[in-house]
């Protein structure tokens, strides 16, 4: 087991969480609130599904998350994903990897889509003005 805190972050769209793995007695806090208190009840139930796979390791390692940005369900998942890959590198334990590839991908990999930008002279990314001929 590392004793050295571990410093991990994830985004997702527009949010970015960094989470700070350390030696402790399993706590974990979301913007120096505990998880019980974090948002909403789907959110919390995102969250606890990485933590009930990781149930085992998790007793020995205090988790600090700072997430900004976004909306709550990009928080959400910027979270999940800093907890997973945090978790892998503090156990540095191959099969936890390969527990959470196998329940969800992105808790390990990310999802790097992001918001199609603007363009000028129109009102939205693909939106055009309608022709009336032709």
């Amino acid at each position: 087991m590392n004793r050295i805190p571990i410093t991990v972050s994830a985004k997702f769209k527009r949010a970015t969480a960094r989470a700070t793995f350390e030696q402790g007695d399993g706590q974990l806090k979301i913007n120096s609130v505990p998880l019980e208190l974090f948002g909403t009840e789907l959110s919390r139930q995102r969250i606890m599904e990485v933590l009930r796979l990781a149930e085992d390791r998790l007793g020995k390692v205090n988790v600090r998350i700072r997430v900004e940005g976004g909306g709550i369900s990009g928080q959400t998942n910027a979270i999940r994903t800093s907890i997973a890959s945090g978790l892998i590198r503090w156990s540095q334990d191959p099969e936890l990897r390969q527990k959470f590839m196998e329940y969800d991908r992105s808790m390990v990999k990310g999802d790097v889509r992001v918001k199609e930008s603007k363009k000028p002279g129109r009102r939205r990314a693909r939106a055009k003005k309608q022709k009336s001929y032709r």
